[in-house]
């Protein structure tokens, strides 16, 4: 049911799309880029910037103090106009109101990788998956085989973004890669799937099998009492065992989840998981259960995340080859390695399957010397369409359409030139989202990049608006909606 004065708002902005897409290439949003096709000769200059017609860059913050140059930028979150990004070292906190002029507003030093974040009310959640001396953002590194090194979820009071406080910690198995918040149906509590998997070594507190999710409960109006309150088992049967690929690369095994997207309002869950790609029951909280499994033995390398579209009819799962360390937007990789993979979610309850349909994969060649593989984005909020913003890694940034599931297109792009010519050195940008009208991207090396689409096609969603965004925790968004 429609927010009273919605429906109003609603009217006033289709007509307002409707004009503009007749206004068409006189209107004052740019015509449909051209897109060149894929060329080693088009591969621009070390830190050469290039991009369609209708994206630009308007705004970078570089990484700065406490941070050094090696901080590692990560995962977005968003609250009250604001974007949090994690680094390795801990967290930055901008004022995006004017994203002309994003400024810092305070920066948290808590080392701990990843420290991807999600943000709940007056809460964060902060990843640890790297062997920390304990909970405390005093903590030093330990030895990965140290049996009393801690590892797991953070969570901090960000009612004055100026100031976060820490407030408690809870420790999981293996620790937290990725974190994805889902509410209770009471509003009394949050849960928080925690995403994570069983290296290759055997470490003490992650031993193989790991085929299971820890989900922290986190009463909200008490967040220091969190605790771990289930650990479901997703792939009793093992999973998928990897092996080798037709080329000679690996697919992994199974062994754990890295990234789980959820739809609170279906009851739905995606989980991408190293070998398999998930649809997953949540109406019970704490007891998720696998719907339908698919795995991809011939092009998929690493199943890395999961986005569903607006009307929960389809999921985008990323192949992260090569663990986005690599070069992999070469031409001996083709376009369906380290790729997207469209599904199409057909039939319905327990008799719902994901349904392959195309890969997409940006259509410009990279350098040798620069990793390149699809990563972490968004829906861009137009309705009727299925349209997405995505990382690349230095690939860059890509806008595609997938309202045609089997020919997916790219409608705009932007990226820097590799960081060197002469040998491989990563960087690129690890997250991009759509928010409030403007695009965010987390890059590695450069800090904060703000970018403007103007483009006819996607101008319905220059006028949604969200308080909050978490690229892992999603609802249905139309035009005026505000959450």
């Amino acid at each position: 049911m429609l927010q009273p004065g919605l429906k109003r708002r609603l009217t006033r902005v289709f007509v307002a799309a409707a004009a503009v897409a007749a206004l068409g290439a006189s209107s004052a949003f740019a015509a449909p880029a051209v897109i060149a096709e894929p060329s080693a000769t088009t591969i621009p200059g070390v830190d050469e910037i290039v991009h369609s017609p209708n994206l630009r860059s308007i705004a970078n913050v570089p990484q700065q103090g406490p941070f050094t140059k090696d901080s590692t930028g990560t995962d977005i979150a968003f609250t009250k106009g604001h974007a949090i990004i994690g680094t390795y070292d801990g967290f930055n906190v901008f004022d995006v109101r004017n994203p002309y002029r994003p400024k810092i507003v305070s920066q948290v030093l808590c080392p701990g990788g990843q420290n991807d974040v999600s943000i709940s009310g007056d809460l964060l959640f902060l990843s640890t998956d790297s062997s920390r001396s304990d909970n405390s953002c005093n903590s030093v590194a330990k030895p990965a085989s140290d049996k009393s090194a801690w590892e797991g979820i953070k969570i901090f009071d960000i009612s004055n973004l100026a100031a976060p406080k820490y407030v408690a910690a809870v420790e999981t198995d293996c620790g937290s890669h990725t974190n994805t918040l889902v509410p209770d149906k009471r509003g009394k509590d949050v849960y928080i799937y925690v995403s994570s998997y069983a290296p290759a070594a055997n470490l003490p507190d992650c031993q193989p099998p790991h085929d299971k999710v820890s989900i922290v409960k986190v009463p909200v109006k008490d967040p220091a009492k969190a605790a771990l309150v289930a650990t479901p088992v997703l792939f009793p049967d093992g999973g998928n065992a990897g092996g080798p690929n037709p080329d000679g690369t690996n697919r992994s095994a199974t062994t754990g989840c890295h990234d789980l997207t959820a739809l609170p309002e279906k009851d739905l869950m995606a989980g991408a998981c190293m070998g398999d790609g998930v649809l997953i029951d949540i109406s019970d909280r704490l007891k998720p259960r696998v719907i339908n499994r698919v795995q991809d033995n011939v092009n998929f390398a690493f199943w890395h995340s999961a986005t569903f579209n607006n009307d929960a009819t389809k999921v985008v799962f990323t192949d992260e080859l090569g663990g986005g360390g690599m070069a992999t937007c070469l031409e001996k990789f083709g376009s369906t390695r380290g790729a997207n993979g469209i599904y199409e979610i057909t039939g319905r309850g327990d008799n719902r399957k994901l349904e392959f349909r195309s890969y997409y994969k940006i259509p410009r060649l990279q350098s040798e010397t620069e990793n390149c593989v699809a990563h972490n984005g968004s829906l861009i909020p137009v309705p009727g369409k299925d349209i997405m913003v995505q990382s690349w890694y230095q690939g860059g940034v890509s806008v595609w359409d997938f309202t045609d599931s089997k020919k997916p297109k790219e409608i705009a792009y932007w990226e820097r030139g590799p960081l060197s010519n002469e040998k491989l050195v990563g960087g690129g940008t690890w997250s991009t989202y759509w928010y409030n009208g403007y695009i965010f991207s987390s890059d590695i090396v450069k800090g904060l990049d703000v970018l403007d689409l103007n483009d006819w096609r996607t101008f319905p969603a220059k006028l949604v608006r969200q308080n909050q965004f978490n690229a892992q925790t999603q609802y249905k968004l139309h035009p005026g909606f505000n959450n």
